[in-house]
């Protein structure tokens, strides 16, 4: 600990209000020394954070992150997206059925329809035409998800005031982002895979920046790639856990089909894709505010802090 004095006089409002000296120095106590006013000193004693003292603060508790997260995940809202999801999945996987049914040759159609599962009587285009405004929306439901799930825990049973505030701009961004991340990861992918986990693992929070904090492109994909900067390893550990579930639900469809119950399939495929997904984005949030609290603390000092630097030492 080390202990300094300073003329209260110019330092009594600062050190009122300021919890940061030169970002690593934070201020404990402090009392009047006795003697006249002019004379008069205060005793500062602070303590110097090293550099593993801050890492371990801002490090992310990947434990936390998947108890929280689920917490998040089993309330009322949590219900209600989990139903909105849920649609949204179900209108996607019947739209793909019906444009490729409606692009194929009447022979081919027959023939393929009977083992498509869930389709519409649409021709091709049509179901085109669905196919894109449900992937727009489901760009729009992540907003409203990633929104909802950012939450403090205390009110993660109601929707946030900021629901859809600028929502057009920031599904547009999360649209646009999610394809350039996408594009990024199997680029990635192709050179050893190990590259692609490593983009996937950064850009995992790029939604959280456009929705929480409404930031453009650019800087969405510099705030989620600075966010996992020290983490990288934990958040890798995510996204291979992701992919093992994709596998094993990815699994259960052929299964089905073999067994000649198309439809079957497509409603398991769907059903287990959204009890997975719900809960693994309620824990990317949690693990993002974390992340996001820790990255804010070092700012907190105040606009003119106390120079400690010329002062003696008792």
């Amino acid at each position: 600990m080390l202990f300094m004095d300073i003329d209260p006089d110019q330092t009594t409002s600062s050190l009122r209000t300021s919890r940061n000296f030169d970002n690593r120095l934070v201020c404990i106590s402090d009392d009047r020394v006795s003697g006249g006013r002019t004379d008069c000193r205060l005793r500062i004693s602070v303590v110097l954070y090293s550099p593993d003292e801050v890492f371990a603060y801002m490090a992310l508790q990947l434990s936390h992150a998947v108890s929280d997260g689920i917490r998040r995940t089993l309330t009322r809202t949590g219900g209600i997206l989990f139903l909105g999801f849920l649609m949204i999945q179900f209108g996607i996987q019947t739209a793909v059925n019906s444009a490729v049914i409606g692009y194929l040759p009447p022979e081919a159609a027959a023939q393929f329809s009977s083992n498509a599962g869930l389709s519409l009587p649409i021709s091709g285009s049509v179901g085109l035409v669905l196919f894109g405004v449900l992937v727009v929306l489901s760009s729009a439901f992540l907003v409203v998800l990633s929104r909802t799930f950012s939450q403090p825990l205390s009110e993660a049973s109601t929707f946030p005031a900021t629901l859809t505030q600028r929502l057009g701009r920031a599904t547009a961004t999360a649209f646009v982002g999610g394809l350039i991340v996408a594009v990024t990861v199997v680029i990635g992918s192709v050179f050893l895979f190990v590259p692609g986990l490593f983009f996937a693992a950064s850009f995992l929070f790029f939604i959280f920046a456009v929705a929480v904090e409404d930031r453009g492109l650019l800087s969405s994909l510099k705030r989620s790639w600075g966010l996992a900067r020290g983490s990288r390893l934990k958040l890798i550990v995510l996204v291979v856990v992701s992919g093992l579930f994709g596998g094993v639900i990815g699994a259960v469809s052929p299964v089905l089909d073999l067994a000649g119950a198309p439809v079957a399939a497509d409603v398991a495929t769907v059903v287990l894709t959204t009890i997975f997904f719900l809960p693994y984005y309620a824990i990317i949030a949690s693990a993002y505010l974390q992340l996001r609290d820790g990255d804010n603390a070092p700012d907190r000092s105040t606009p003119n802090p106390v120079d400690a630097s010329q002062t003696q030492k008792l």
